[in-house]
């Protein structure tokens, strides 16, 4: 079979490009044509929702990935177009064109999209109220891929991080090579979540006899702060002789790193559901780090 991959540069889409493969062919699109080591590819423009039927109608995938998205969550609030562009409108357009075609669409959401004022893990059918404008666009793109009513699967995710890209683990590495001490938020509450879980993740449930349908949430096991990440990398990397010494990490509350647009205070999803179809447990968010820095 054909799987079109949308996204095929960022770092979910760099690991889907290997897990989709055990599929089928994979047709990857960025929207420039061509892909970091420099192969070409077909060109995707979310910025031109109009655009992307045709591409779905020219390939005639027997499944379509779209892994694209407008994740500059600061840059959204004064972006606001182009955010809901990308990650609304452009969904929309991809999940009707698959609809018309009976083409399973697997789109990508977030921890985001809820407050952050719970108290324990969020399922799937939690209320919703995005903080920003980022969040309001990807709750907008999940409602426009649920109301086309084509077969759809919606993985909410959080805390992205892996190899390739740009990411919270490389941003530590990269300041701490260059620095004593770093001062990182201690009080938002999530699950750091590797690209490469979530590619893996996609290709297996694409890959069962009964593919599902509808909303989950994808992530590891278990929970940390911003600052417990934080000193979890550097562990890890001094383990994995990455770096040769590591930075002393400060804990600093939401108030001492004003931000454009504000965060959930506590955005850990519940994954039981996801859990129960695939039949197995997924791991630790600590081993999923222990994997990405072993890789």
């Amino acid at each position: 079979m054909t799987v079109l991959l949308f996204g095929g540069n960022g770092q979910v889409g760099h690991e889907l490009r290997r897990s989709l493969r055990a599929l089928g062919d994979v047709v990857v699109t960025t929207r420039s044509g061509e892909l970091p080591e420099g192969a070409y590819c077909e060109v995707a423009d979310f910025d031109r929702p109009d655009t992307l039927a045709e591409l779905v109608e020219r390939v005639a995938p027997a499944i379509v990935v779209n892994a694209a998205a407008y994740t500059a969550v600061d840059k959204a609030e004064d972006d606001v177009d182009a955010a809901f562009r990308t990650n609304a409108e452009a969904p929309g357009v991809l999940a009707r064109a698959c609809a018309l075609r009976d083409i399973p669409f697997v789109h990508y959401s977030t921890d985001y999209v809820f407050d952050g004022q719970g108290s324990r893990p969020y399922r799937e059918d939690d209320p919703t109220a995005p903080l920003g404008v980022y969040g309001a666009s990807k709750l907008a793109g999940e409602d426009a891929v649920r109301s086309v009513g084509g077969r759809h699967l919606i993985l909410r995710t959080a805390w992205v991080y892996g190899r390739h890209g740009h990411n919270f683990m490389k941003t530590m590495l990269r300041l701490g090579a260059d620095r004593d001490e770093l001062r990182v938020v201690a009080d938002q509450v999530g699950t750091p979540t590797p690209a490469a879980l979530i590619a893996d993740v996609t290709a297996e449930l694409l890959g069962l006899r009964d593919a599902p349908s509808g909303t989950f949430h994808l992530t590891p096991r278990g929970d940390t702060s911003w600052h417990g990440f934080a000193e979890a990398i550097f562990e890890e990397a001094l383990a994995h002789g990455l770096i040769s010494r590591a930075p002393k990490v400060i804990p600093i509350a939401t108030s001492d790193y004003p931000t454009r647009a504000r965060r959930p205070g506590y955005s850990r999803l519940d994954i039981g559901r996801l859990e129960q179809v695939l039949g197995h447990a997924l791991p630790e968010w600590r081993v999923g780090l222990q994997r990405v820095m072993g890789s």
